[in-house]
């Protein structure tokens, strides 16, 4: 019994770390690119780069098929979230932060077609801005 109990707590710190890697890769990538583009917020590099995340995270990558998210797709939600949430908040910018967390993205990707301001108010709210 008490072997089992240690591998399960075994197991749980594993998935533990793991996830938290996982979220600081996040964490690091959003930084890096707020910082990069903090005075180039039009560049295409911008949506390049977060879509070559996208497809690399594990999480991230099953949204963007289950969608079909493409470039051009994400460059039309991007200037919507810029209308309305062009401004910094901590290490946190509506137009790229909410590319990177899955729920966002979901939402983002189901309402593609939607006003502006309601999704970023969505994301505002899901960020905690």
């Amino acid at each position: 019994m008490n072997y089992v109990l240690i591998l399960l707590i075994a197991l749980l710190s594993i998935i533990f770390l793991l996830e938290m890697r996982h979220s600081m890769r996040r964490s690091n990538a959003n930084s890096r690119l707020i910082e990069k583009y903090r005075d180039d917020l039009q560049n295409k590099e911008l949506l390049a780069e977060i879509y070559a995340f996208c497809q690399q995270d594990y999480k991230l990558r099953r949204i963007v098929k289950k969608h079909n998210l493409t470039l051009d797709d994400m460059e039309i939600i991007y200037q919507k979230l810029l209308l309305w949430g062009n401004f910094h908040k901590g290490r946190r910018f509506v137009p790229i932060t909410s590319f990177l967390y899955v729920y966002t993205l979901d939402y983002l990707c189901q309402h593609k077609d939607g006003d502006a301001k309601e999704l970023t108010m969505r994301c505002m709210n899901f960020l905690h801005i």
